[in-house]
């Protein structure tokens, strides 16, 4: 089992960016391939990005391809999103995930950090 915790969000004018961090502890973090996933109030949460246990392959929503870029340090593990050129539909509260597979399922969760974007 990996406990994961999310650090980084907060208020950033549209236009902006930010970086997310997503710290694992527990067991190997190269043993998992991980996601951010996203939920705005009164909406469902989406897959943002994810990424393999080994880095090779990435994914992005389709809303975020461009601007979003997902990264990990398995030497430190963690996992990074960094969100660039942000834009007031981007706020949600945003969450890490880890799995066996990029595919799924998403076993482990953090707790989500906010993300706020002004107009």
């Amino acid at each position: 089992q990996v406990q994961l915790v999310e650090s980084g969000g907060g208020l950033v004018q549209a236009g902006g960016s930010l970086r997310l961090s997503c710290a694992a502890s527990g067991r190997a973090f190269s043993t998992y391939s991980v996601g951010w996933f996203r939920q705005a109030p009164g909406k469902e949460r989406e897959r943002v990005a994810r990424i393999s246990r080994g880095g090779a392959t990435t994914d992005y929503a389709d809303s975020v391809k461009g601007r979003f870029t997902i990264s990990r340090d398995n030497a430190k593990n963690t996992m990074y999103l960094q969100m660039n050129s942000l834009k007031p539909e981007d706020t949600a509260v945003y969450y890490c995930a880890a799995g066996l597979s990029i595919q799924g399922p998403w076993n482990y969760w953090g707790q989500g950090t906010q993300v706020t974007v002004s107009s």
